[in-house]
């Protein structure tokens, strides 16, 4: 029988009868019960406490939300919009360096950025000594200095570490316009200007809407630099309500409140593109020729790019290894290894479960034929979207009633209390990463399975592999290196995710993340030194991957005369 008669057999056969079909469901099921669990708790709380929210907290949390992702979303689109610009139509020193460089502050979490812009510019940090000590001023009350704890350094913060989602898709997009396109705004009388907002910036808008919707939500999703801040965002408020009043149906509430704003930036993006497509009408097509913009400008230019490269890594990055050198007894202490292999083990397992689950989403759906696994392995995207503390109750307590479950039943039977299994393990918080960073598995998978031409699957099956068989020696080969580069990212996601530790760590269980939160909750910077330059060393690398495939994707380009 060959491949094609098999899959119509296939198609035709129960549902029930097909493994992967049945297998995509559980596996959409079970990535999708948290955020099922978070709107559940929230309709039917054992205790509502929404009125005394929406009356007091909502507001405040929602003002300062809606704020603070207006105000980082706005400079990063300025940001990042303004770099790709320079860095693909511009001319100046040190084009390539910055090129790739620009993308450093990826590396860079916020929480770290904060504390490192804090130790900075406080009170006791070196500017505000240095002033003190140039002037002769001897107190606070001899100067103005600004707020440093204020959500205008919690906007500056998230925008310099965030912007390189701007720029990374904005910059591929200019690079793809043609020269063609450029000349005949050109020709038309638009000067630099004007080429850039009538005819440059309107060809990559769908780029720069994306990159803001994905800032707007990683804004969303922070809780370490707000919380250091001290800025009462809804992410903050979630922690609040659950530390302070172990209230999990007003904590849930919040979290649906989040997950509308993830709706609808996740609409407002889909509707703004709309009706909004553009052509290559010309069947000439030319890289984008490079402009030299004169002796002044170059350094312009090269001052405006190397900018938000030393306030989002360089000033951080030199701060956290002054602490880390400062402290090497702290590189011996076995606290720091144990976040260092907790960090290591979570994200390495969470890593490698989301890949396999990506991998059999995506031939699953292949394989079956049918719609419904294609729509559910969609739909689970929506885990990366939900921010950290959301995934965080969602998981929390469903898995803390089957542990009471599975605790009741095992003593009833066998006279034994086993403890909490789940919530007493670090299994919860494996299980909320895999939730967050499956959909990068999915859509790097996913990817790469559409670059593997149809006839070598057919020719397989017609030989008389099995699906299972054709997927090991077939598939797998082809696939490897997209499989390893979205476990790396997911890696490197969950060296650094802190909201969702936080909530389902067990006790005295620390990781990297955590052990820098919990020395600077303590105004321990230095302390935080080596588990914050971890965390900075560990980002760089799918930085540098995204660097090598920039350098290896380069179009031929020429210097304008």
């Amino acid at each position: 029988m060959n491949g094609t008669a098999s899959e119509t057999q296939a198609k035709a056969r129960p549902i029930w009868r097909d493994g992967w079909t049945v297998g995509s469901l559980v596996i959409a099921a079970l990535l999708l019960m948290p955020i099922a669990a978070v709107g559940w708790i929230a309709l039917f709380p054992t205790e509502n406490i929404w009125p005394h929210l929406l009356k007091n907290a909502v507001p405040v949390y929602l003002w300062n939300t809606l704020i603070l992702m207006g105000l980082v979303g706005l400079g990063a689109a300025c940001v990042g919009t303004g770099a790709a610009w320079l860095v693909v139509m511009t001319e100046f020193p040190g084009r390539r360096l910055l090129e790739w460089a620009l993308l450093a502050p990826l590396a860079m979490p916020a929480y770290i950025g904060a504390y490192a812009l804090v130790d900075m510019l406080e009170y006791a940090g070196p500017v505000q000594t240095g002033l003190r000590a140039i002037f002769g001023w001897s107190s606070a009350r001899d100067y103005w200095f600004p707020e440093i704890r204020s959500l205008g350094s919690a906007a500056f913060v998230l925008t310099i570490t965030l912007y390189p989602y701007v720029y990374l898709l904005t910059r591929a997009a200019f690079r793809e316009q043609s020269v063609c396109v450029l000349e005949v705004g050109r020709s038309l009388g638009c000067g630099p200007w004007g080429v850039f907002f009538r005819v440059g910036l309107p060809l990559a808008r769908p780029a720069v809407a994306v990159g803001t919707a994905i800032v707007a939500m990683e804004t969303l999703n922070d809780f370490g630099a707000v919380d250091y801040f001290g800025v009462p965002t809804l992410t903050r408020g979630i922690f609040s309500i659950w530390l302070d009043t172990f209230n999990a149906g007003g904590a849930a509430q919040i979290a649906c409140v989040m997950l509308v704003f993830v709706l609808a930036l996740l609409a407002i993006e889909k509707i703004s593109r709309r009706g909004r497509k553009f052509f290559h009408t010309s069947r000439r097509y030319r890289p984008i020729r490079r402009a030299d913009p004169g002796p002044v400008l170059r350094w312009v230019a090269f001052g405006l790019c190397l900018a938000p490269v030393m306030a989002g890594f360089v000033l951080p990055a030199a701060i956290v290894a002054w602490h880390a050198l400062d402290q090497l007894g702290q590189w011996l202490s076995p606290a720091f290894w144990r976040a260092l292999v907790h960090t290591a083990v979570l994200a390495g397992v969470a890593a490698a479960v989301s890949c396999l689950i990506g991998v059999f989403l995506v031939y699953g759906a292949r394989a079956s034929r049918r719609s419904a696994p294609r729509w559910l392995a969609q739909a689970t995207a929506l885990g990366y979207a939900a921010p950290g503390a959301v995934l965080a109750v969602g998981v929390l307590i469903p898995f803390a009633a089957l542990d009471n479950m599975v605790a009741d039943f095992i003593e009833a039977r066998l006279g034994v209390d086993p403890g909490l299994i789940l919530t007493g393990s670090a299994a919860a918080v494996v299980f909320a990463y895999v939730v967050r960073f499956a959909a990068i598995a999915h859509g790097a998978i996913d990817s790469a399975f559409g670059r593997v031409t149809p006839s070598m699957e057919l020719a397989a099956r017609t030989l008389g592999e099995s699906r299972g068989g054709t997927l090991q020696r077939v598939h797998l080969p082809l696939i490897r290196g997209s499989v390893l580069t979205a476990a790396l990212l997911i890696f490197v996601d969950g060296v650094k995710e802190l909201p969702a530790t936080l909530i389902l760590r067990p006790f005295n269980f620390e990781t990297l993340a955590t052990t820098v939160y919990g020395a600077a909750s303590l105004e321990q910077l230095d302390q935080a030194g080596p588990a914050a330059l971890a965390i900075v060393v560990v980002g760089l690398l799918p930085v540098a991957l995204i660097a090598r495939t920039m350098d290896r994707s380069r179009p031929g380009e020429a210097l304008a005369p």
